[in-house]
């Protein structure tokens, strides 16, 4: 493997990218083969139970990853045998560099699945390019269908936008599309059967998703947590014709009506029902890996990178710290230690 010990002159190469044995596995005997890869903390959209309006202390240009820096995680973790890869933020469509990456990890690295997680608010200037970059798929977040309600929410009257975009997703070559809904009682749940009837003419998934302890702003602390099971019951007494089919691993329930092009599915994030089929490695736009999303433990990957490390030494380091992951993220919790504030700081 060629190797610089300035990280900015290497460039990973075909050959370097082929998967080896060397997967990841934890004391659990759980494989991890999904990354999910923050490009950047910024966002065009201050949604209430992510950023505050303003005092967002963001990273400077010098603390993120580079673009060769990001290259070279991506090839380590093929070598470590991925077969999934999501790009996120922050919004990660603010990186001028994003279409290239997800080109690389998917015609460079071969990596089977290559996804996005976006606002969709700026996608349609970027459609073409990641489409012919290869994603297999995108998520959309959107809280509302309403507009005074979305502007509420995200602080910006943008609702138009994603609708639009929602659209032109769905006439390109981008086989998967998935709509993000972030749950809360008294302030979305009412919108319950409009996003049900939104995959009456849609050809996406709409998965409904705890809201997660993670707040800059404070909204977890105000009673609005909605209970995966409690949103399963509500479905079921609400909507008629609704049945149960096979879904993702991370889609603890799945969803369709009857007659309907799209899917529903509920993610339990906070309930956490998923930990023991947990499969995600999670690195933040600064380059520290985190091997559960309520740890409090992060090692930076970034640092060996600057630092010469070679690609043992970094593979050694990935490992040791999925030999010490917890049993589920509740035990992860217990752990006493100072976690992120936002969702945009550990990546969504």
């Amino acid at each position: 493997m060629r190797m610089d010990n300035n990280s900015n002159n290497y460039a990973p190469q075909g050959s370097d990218v082929l998967r080896s044995s060397s997967k990841i596995f934890d004391h659990h005997d759980r494989e991890f083969d999904y990354l999910r890869l923050a490009v950047n903390e910024r966002c065009n959209l201050r949604c209430i139970y992510c950023m505050p309006e303003e005092g967002v202390q963001l990273l400077n240009k010098d603390q993120y990853l580079s673009k060769l820096e990001i290259k070279r995680i991506i090839s380590l973790f093929t070598q470590m045998g991925i077969s999934k890869i999501r790009f996120t933020g922050g919004e990660p469509l603010l990186r001028k560099d994003i279409s290239e990456l997800i080109r690389y990890a998917k015609n460079e690295c071969k990596i089977e699945q290559v996804h996005l997680t976006t606002n969709g608010i700026i996608l349609n200037k970027y459609l073409d390019q990641l489409s012919r970059a290869g994603l297999s798929g995108i998520n959309i977040s959107l809280d509302s269908l309403r507009p005074e309600r979305f502007k509420k929410i995200t602080r910006r009257d943008k609702l138009q936008q994603v609708l639009d975009n929602i659209i032109l997703v769905q006439d390109s070559v981008i086989p998967s599309l998935k709509i993000n809904v972030v749950f809360m009682r008294g302030f979305n749940d009412d919108e319950l059967l409009d996003f049900v009837e939104f995959t009456k003419t849609n050809h996406l998934t709409v998965r409904f998703i705890e809201l997660m302890p993670f707040d800059a702003h404070q909204i977890w602390k105000t009673g609005k947590f909605y209970k995966s099971e409690d949103i399963l019951n509500d479905l079921k007494h609400k909507v008629q014709g609704l049945h149960p089919i096979t879904g993702s691993s991370t889609e603890h329930y799945i969803f369709q009506v009857d007659g309907y092009l799209g899917k529903i599915a509920i993610i339990p994030s906070y309930s956490r029902n998923l930990c023991i089929n947990c499969n995600r490695i999670r690195i933040t736009a600064d380059g520290s890996l985190r091997n559960c999303l309520y740890s409090k433990e992060e090692k930076s990957l970034r640092d060996l990178i600057r630092k010469g490390a070679l690609d043992q030494e970094l593979k050694e380091m990935v490992r040791d710290s999925f030999l010490t992951k917890h049993k589920d993220g509740w035990e992860a919790q217990r752990v006493k230690g100072n976690n992120r504030e936002s969702m945009t700081q550990i990546g969504g």
